[in-house]
């Protein structure tokens, strides 16, 4: 059985998390993947986190927590749907947030979809409240455009020269808020290189396996 069930809204998502478990050096198997798109696009048609959202997505979280000890939510946009006293749900966005503030510094956020700029603009505020670290936030005008349109590749080499401008600026710690922009790490200029949610989402969300 999979140690951390991961619940995305897009299937190329399923990639991304794969690539990040062999990173970690876990052993195949270690991951399940379960994609709804529809809740995705729910919350962009309404262009909000509606009830009706959180409800459905609560449930979907829910019932991959019968089948595995902890879940993993991937997706920034529905984030605040995870409710705070729930020990075995995590946000792969919120473990980016506390790993992006520890020390600490002007921290740029970047994010592409329009439907995660007010989610993400909370988690990275809240977290930085903790510390000294200062959030400014970087919409990606077309970018999501770019993903939904299946163009990867324009859509990394977009969001890595949003990076390497953000160094450029003086940000102390760049963030790829969303799991999908994970890739485009890889082809930052600028260094020390960004950090992404998918490796900090995964080892947050392994720390609860321990205790079944």
């Amino acid at each position: 059985m999979a140690q951390i069930a991961c619940l995305h809204t897009a299937e190329s998502n399923v990639a991304v998390f794969e690539a990040a478990r062999t990173k970690l050096g876990w052993p195949e198997g270690s991951l399940s993947h379960h994609v709804r798109p529809d809740l995705l696009a729910e919350a962009e048609s309404a262009s909000a986190l509606t009830e009706a959202v959180v409800d459905l997505t609560r449930r979907a979280l829910w019932d991959l927590g019968e089948t595995a000890p902890s879940v993993l939510l991937t997706c920034s946009t529905l984030g605040p749907a995870i409710p705070v006293d729930a020990p075995n749900l995590f946000r792969a966005d919120s473990a980016l947030a506390d790993l992006s503030v520890k020390d600490g510094g002007r921290v740029v956020v970047i994010c592409a979809a329009p439907s995660t700029l007010k989610a993400t603009g909370d988690l990275f505020r809240a977290a930085a409240a903790r510390t000294s670290a200062e959030i400014d936030l970087w919409w990606v005008d077309g970018a999501w455009d770019m993903f939904k349109a299946g163009q990867l590749d324009h859509y990394e080499t977009t969001i890595a020269a949003a990076a390497d401008r953000a160094r450029k600026d003086g940000a102390n710690i760049v963030a790829l808020a969303q799991a999908s922009m994970s890739g485009a790490a890889d082809r930052v200029q600028e260094k020390p290189a960004p950090l992404t949610s998918p490796i900090a989402g995964l080892i947050a969300a392994s720390r609860v396996v321990g205790r079944h």
